[in-house]
């Protein structure tokens, strides 16, 4: 069986628009459009603050060509073993459960 990964990204866009000059979502529109590029102000904004989930990749190529780095350099990836679950209680050497330590007591109702 081979072990779960879990993976992550972050997302350097605004470190990398700092390290070029660039401070504001506004100054990234223009150099955008100069590449066929066409967002709304607040589309830009989103791109430049937020973790995008989705991205074209006509938008990632002209990102890594206005500012003339990698898409790695712009993507940080991380992949992590995950944790092993976690081992149950009552769990016989072979893995099986003993489901009589979960199942409730029969009540005795006795005359008085």
């Amino acid at each position: 069986m081979t072990a779960r990964r879990t993976v992550s990204y972050q997302w350097r866009l605004r470190e990398t628009m700092a390290a070029h000059g660039l401070f504001n979502a506004s100054d990234l529109a223009p150099l955008l459009a100069e590449r066929g590029i066409n967002l709304s102000s607040v589309q830009v904004w989103r791109l430049v603050t937020q973790t995008p989930e989705r991205l074209s990749l006509p938008v990632l190529a002209a990102l890594c060509d206005i500012f003339e780095v990698t898409p790695a350099q712009l993507i940080a990836t991380r992949g992590e073993n995950a944790a092993a679950p976690a081992k149950t209680v009552n769990a016989a050497p072979d893995g099986s459960v003993d489901l009589d330590a979960y199942r409730p007591k029969r009540a005795r109702l006795r005359p008085e």
